[in-house]
């Protein structure tokens, strides 16, 4: 049944935001994956599983939010498989290439500290650092 009411509602628009919705259920996809790595007992940095997790929690908010909105305005979801949105890994929006540049600053934060090969570096990073956040 197609929902005749589509509100001025331009069928390029929901084009749009059913790439958005796409592209913020990918990312909160990865940022899960980064989130429970974290959480295996070999590796065991608890805040590093918290900021993934809350990024990953971001994104599927986003997502939900753009999916009550295409409602809104009499638009149809449309969702895709995640491996068939791989694609969607070089279309970040904004706010994740600022999310990027953080990790990458906590990287280099890291490796001044000596980095992988001082354990005691990567405890006091998860501990002051992430659990500041």
């Amino acid at each position: 049944m197609d929902h005749n009411i589509r509100l001025n509602y331009h069928k390029d628009c929901e084009s749009a935001v059913n790439r958005m919705i796409n592209m913020e259920l990918y990312a909160s996809y990865v940022y899960l994956s980064m989130s429970y790595y974290f959480d295996q007992g070999s590796v065991a940095l608890d805040n590093f599983m918290r900021f993934f997790k809350k990024q990953s929690d971001k994104e599927r908010e986003q997502a939900e939010n753009l999916m009550k909105f295409q409602n809104q305005r009499g638009g149809r979801i449309s969702l895709q498989d995640i491996k068939l949105s791989n694609f969607l890994e070089t279309h970040y929006l904004e706010k994740q290439v600022k999310t990027i540049k953080k990790l990458g600053d906590h990287i280099t934060n890291l490796h001044r500290l000596g980095a992988p090969q001082n354990s005691m570096a990567e405890y006091l990073f998860n501990k002051h650092t992430l659990g500041a956040e």
